[in-house]
């Protein structure tokens, strides 16, 4: 299976992540990236890769303009009389609202709710996967936004330039996994940095509240370095696309590719992206059970309900019995580790245990795809399986059931026809 892992020890911007896959493409893939994404409406932006050096390790610079201007971010080293300016990745999403600090040659006054990104967005010329992506991610910045300042999503609204430039790094990640196509994210634990950030209204912690609400469930760490090293715009991104993260999997290399940030550290300020090969598919998962003798049947399948809109691999109830000969069930949810915090609060939250276990395991599992073939009754959905040399393939339940039902017949005759069409 092909699979990315990003190396986030110099933590995350949107840029950064977005040179870091770009260069995994091949050439030709490559110029198709920047005249897509410079072709793709966003207002006054233009993409440029352009290549750098840091402690002798060459990458690429994703640069972004807004109507020719970089946006720059000043971190703060009470250590020192006099501020650090140097810029860590031309990306912020918003001015005032994610509270950094930003420098600009002319004056911008307008600003942007979450509909007009949203409308934005929607009106690009780009795949529609993309943009239903990048709206979700967007969605997750906002979200962050109404906590830090108490304010619903519908009245938060974003600094005119800064929302183009992450609307700009948004869309380009999105595209960037759009071209990818079936791959598996996984990336390291996050290094957010450390100190603190200038912002509009003084001077925030490191990481800035928005980040850090995005961060909830993913492991994070602080260090030596001094400067804000994942913004609200790279946390979103990972939020949505990374499927685990930890330790890198066991792969066979393929390629490599290191997005650079503007600032120089002791370090490499760069994210790392692996290409590679899985040669099995397995991972981490966690396992919680409970036993409830003292819930309705209603109850029960509104937990499970809960459970995997929480993130649950899968939730499932099994029948026992209990003490005082009491019928009861015995709860099961199987998730991922950055789920873990939420889906005992969901347990807790949605049953009536005070209590439940937990069992680390490690789960195998098979690449799955969707297909769909034109048969003698319409269009219908084959769920393939593949991994460990075994192929698994079946029609869709509910495609069955429709032609079962339109047709007057039993499922197994539907199955048997399209074998026959075969």
């Amino acid at each position: 299976m092909k699979t990315i892992y990003l190396d986030l020890g110099m933590g995350a911007a949107g840029d950064m992540l977005t040179a870091a896959v770009y260069e995994l493409l091949c050439d030709n893939e490559k110029k198709t990236f920047i005249d897509t994404m410079n072709n793709a409406g966003i207002p006054g932006v233009l993409f440029k890769a352009e290549c750098v050096q840091k402690c002798g390790i060459t990458g690429t610079y994703m640069s972004v303009s807004v109507h020719g201007q970089e946006e720059t971010s000043i971190d703060v080293d009470f250590s020192e009389e006099v501020a650090e300016e140097h810029d860590h990745h031309h990306e912020h999403s918003h001015e005032h609202e994610e509270g950094h600090h930003h420098e600009h040659s002319h004056e911008h006054h307008h600003h942007a709710s979450m509909n007009d990104i949203t409308a934005t967005i929607n009106s690009l010329k780009l795949p529609d996967e993309v943009k239903a992506n990048a709206v979700e991610v967007y969605n997750l910045i906002a979200q962050a936004e109404s906590n830090a300042h108490g304010k619903p999503v519908t009245e938060i609204h974003f600094h005119e330039v800064g929302t183009m430039d992450a609307v700009a790094d948004v869309t380009a990640f999105c595209y960037l996994m759009h071209m990818m196509g079936s791959v598996k994210l996984y990336a390291s634990a996050v290094h957010v940095g450390s100190g603190h950030v200038h912002c509009a209204h003084g001077i925030l912690p490191v990481p800035a509240p928005a980040t850090a609400f995005i961060l909830k469930g993913i492991p994070i760490y602080g260090g030596g370095i001094k400067g804000e090293l994942c913004t609200p715009t790279g946390a979103a991104l990972l939020k949505h696309f990374v499927q685990s993260f930890g330790k890198m999997p066991s792969l066979i290399p393929e390629k490599y590719g290191y997005g650079m940030g503007k600032k120089d550290f002791k370090a490499a300020n760069c994210v790392r992206a692996i290409l590679g090969q899985t040669e099995d598919n397995t991972e981490t998962i966690y396992e919680y059970t409970c036993n409830v003798d003292d819930m309705s049947g209603e109850q029960i399948a509104f937990a499970v309900e809960q459970l995997f809109a929480a993130g649950a691999v899968d939730a499932y109830t099994i029948n026992c019995g209990m003490k005082k000969s009491r019928p009861g069930i015995l709860l099961f949810a199987v998730c991922r580790e950055q789920d873990r915090q939420k889906i005992i609060q969901t347990i807790f939250k949605h049953t009536s245990t005070l209590g439940m276990r937990e069992t680390v395991s490690n789960r195998y599992y098979m690449d799955r795809t969707i297909k769909t073939l034109s048969t003698k009754f319409g269009d219908m959905r084959v769920k393939k399986a593949e991994g460990f040399g075994i192929t698994k393939q079946k029609y869709e339940y509910e495609d069955l059931a429709a032609a079962a039902r339109d047709n007057d017949l039993s499922i197994r005759d539907v199955l048997s026809q399209l074998s026959e069409e075969k």
